[in-house]
C-alpha cells in the first residue's frame, strides 16, 4: 500500500529527475538555486541519500526539487559515480528506521577494517582515474546551479602518502579546496605538508570527539579547521551554540542534525533534543558565511525528509 507521504516523495523525485535530470535545458542548468534564508546559507551532507540508492544525478536532481543550493559530498558517491569499486552509502543495508536489537547506552557502532584486496583495488583505482573525471563531476554541479561546497574525504591509517596526495589533486579537480574528515586525529600530522602544499583546508568532523580533538588538529596547522556536527556534539556532552561563538572563524560548515542527550539516536527534526533553534537564531543574528548542512536520513526517500528537515530549520530562522 502507498501511503500519501510515500506518494508524496516519490512523486517529488520524479518531478525533479523530469526537470533537472541529464538532459535539463541549458536555461535550467545557469539557474542559481538561493537557499540562504535571513542570513543563513542552508545546505545538504549527501550522508542525508544513505540507504536510497540514488546516485550524484539523483542528488543533484533533489537538491534542486527541494531548494538546497550548497552540498558536503561524501567520497563515496563521488566515486562511485566514477567507477571506483566502492559501493553508494548504506548499500546491501537497512535503514535506521527498520526495528532492531537497541544498542547499549552510551556504546558506538564497531567498523570492522576493510578487507585488504578490497581496499588495494580501491587505492589503485584512486592512484590511476585521471583528474579530469572529477572535474567532470564539479562541473556537473555548478551547470546545475549548485555549489560544490566540500568533499568529504576521511583519511585513516589504510591511505599511503601517495593516495593521500591524489586525495588533495581530486579535492581540487572537484573545484573546492575544503575538505572535510571523520578522521582520527593521529593522522592530521601526516596531512599538514599536503595540506599546506596545496593550500587546501582539511576540517576534522564529529562523532564522539569533542572540543580537546579540534584543539589537537587545529594547533598543528592553520590549514586545519572544525566541521562541526551540532547533533553529535550535543550527543556527547557539549555545547554546540558555546562551541560555535568561540570558535566560528575557523569553522567551515556545520551539520545540522537532531538527537537525544547523553549518546541517544538521532530523530526528525524537532523530536530530539539539541538546541536547533538555538543554533539558527545564533546563525541568524553572527551572519556567518559558513553553509549549515542538514543531514537526516528517513523512511520517506530523501526527497520528503529533506524538504521537511528544511521547512523546520525555515521556521527555527523565521522565529522572532
Amino acid at each position: 500500500m502507498i501511503t500519501r507521504r510515500k506518494f508524496t516523495a516519490s512523486a517529488l523525485a520524479a518531478v525533479a529527475l523530469a526537470k533537472y535530470g541529464t538532459s535539463a535545458r541549458a536555461e535550467d542548468a545557469v539557474k542559481p538555486i538561493n537557499s540562504t534564508i535571513d542570513g543563513v546559507l542552508m545546505g545538504v551532507q549527501s550522508a542525508s541519500f544513505t540507504f536510497s540508492g540514488m546516485g550524484i544525478k539523483e542528488i543533484i536532481a533533489t537538491m534542486r526539487a527541494v531548494g538546497l543550493s550548497t552540498i558536503d559530498t561524501m567520497s563515496e558517491h563521488v566515486e562511485n559515480f566514477l567507477g571506483a569499486p566502492v559501493p553508494l552509502p548504506g548499500a546491501g543495508r537497512p535503514g535506521p528506521w527498520v526495528p532492531r536489537p537497541p544498542r547499549p547506552k552510551g556504546s558506538h557502532p564497531m567498523f570492522p577494517a576493510p578487507d585488504p584486496a578490497k581496499r588495494e583495488a580501491l587505492r589503485q583505482w584512486r592512484l590511476n582515474v585521471g583528474l579530469e573525471k572529477f572535474e567532470e563531476v564539479g562541473k556537473m554541479f555548478t551547470d546545475a546551479g549548485l555549489q560544490f561546497f566540500s568533499y568529504n574525504l576521511s583519511f585513516d591509517k589504510y591511505f599511503t602518502d601517495e593516495e593521500i596526495e591524489k586525495g588533495f589533486l581530486m579535492t581540487k579537480a572537484l573545484g573546492t579546496k575544503i575538505i572535510t574528515a571523520s578522521s582520527p586525529v593521529d593522522i592530521f600530522p601526516r596531512l599538514k605538508p599536503f595540506a599546506e602544499k596545496h593550500d587546501v583546508i582539511v576540517a576534522l568532523h564529529n562523532h564522539t570527539i569533542g572540543p580537546q580533538e579540534f584543539a589537537q588538529a587545529m594547533e598543528l596547522s592553520n590549514k586545519f579547521w572544525v566541521n562541526l556536527d551540532v547533533g553529535h556534539f550535543f550527543a556527547s556532552g557539549y555545547d554546540p551554540v558555546a562551541y560555535l561563538k568561540e570558535h566560528h572563524t575557523r569553522i567551515t560548515n556545520i551539520h545540522i542534525k537532531d538527537r537525544i542527550s547523553h549518546g541517544g539516536e538521532s530523530v526528525p527534526f524537532g523530536d530530539g533534543e539539541t538546541p536547533l533553534i538555538a543554533v539558527f537564531q545564533l546563525l541568524k543574528k553572527e551572519k556567518w558565511s559558513f553553509p549549515a548542512c542538514i543531514e537526516y536520513v528517513g523512511p520517506a526517500g530523501p526527497a520528503i525528509e529533506l524538504a521537511s528537515c528544511l521547512q523546520y530549520c525555515k521556521d527555527a530562522i523565521k522565529r522572532p
